[in-house]
């Protein structure tokens, strides 16, 4: 049965009183794309701060890998120093080369060598000796080697560092 134009006007509400709730309906809207925006940055914001997290982790079990091989390094290169001219001196030294090679592989290189200038950031300072040969605050010696990853020290340098000789008094 076709409607009436009367039962057609009370179906829909005359525009005048549509307005409001357009108005209503506009400003939900905005209020949920609001909400919407937020939640991406949020969401955006933790991605962010769990892939430097994740860094952070993977720096420090590789730091820590790394700090417990150097103990070997060290082990095996005293070894090497003790069998000086002896029959084992070879072999030592072709695994210390090797091992050296995996620590070069992995981007870790040493700190710290005769000549070079200290700096408290990358070495450790053992003893300091009056030195009228060396400049001030260079490395005279290396007691135990440093190493870094990158720019990243993992292990610094233990070193003895030259002064100008003390005048007599």
């Amino acid at each position: 049965m076709p409607s009436s134009p009367e039962s057609d006007t009370q179906a829909t509400p005359p525009i005048d009183q549509a307005q409001p709730e357009i108005g209503e309906l506009a400003a939900e809207l905005e209020r949920i794309e609001d909400r919407y925006k937020r939640a991406l940055a949020d969401l955006d914001n933790y991605r962010k701060r769990a892939a430097r997290e994740m860094e952070t982790r993977v720096a420090a079990a590789q730091e820590a890998i790394i700090g417990d091989w150097l103990n070997v390094v060290d082990s095996l290169e005293r070894a090497v120093q003790m069998e000086a001219n002896g029959p084992c001196r070879d072999g030592l030294s072709a695994v210390l080369e090797q091992m050296n090679s995996v620590l070069a592989q992995e981007g870790v290189h040493r700190i710290g060598a005769p000549g070079e200038r200290f700096d408290p950031q990358r070495h450790a300072a053992i003893a300091v000796e009056d030195s009228a040969e060396a400049p001030d605050q260079t490395i005279l010696a290396v007691q135990r080697s440093g190493f870094a990853l990158g720019d990243r020290v993992i292990r610094p340098a233990q070193v003895v560092v030259a002064r100008p000789p003390q005048s007599a008094g």
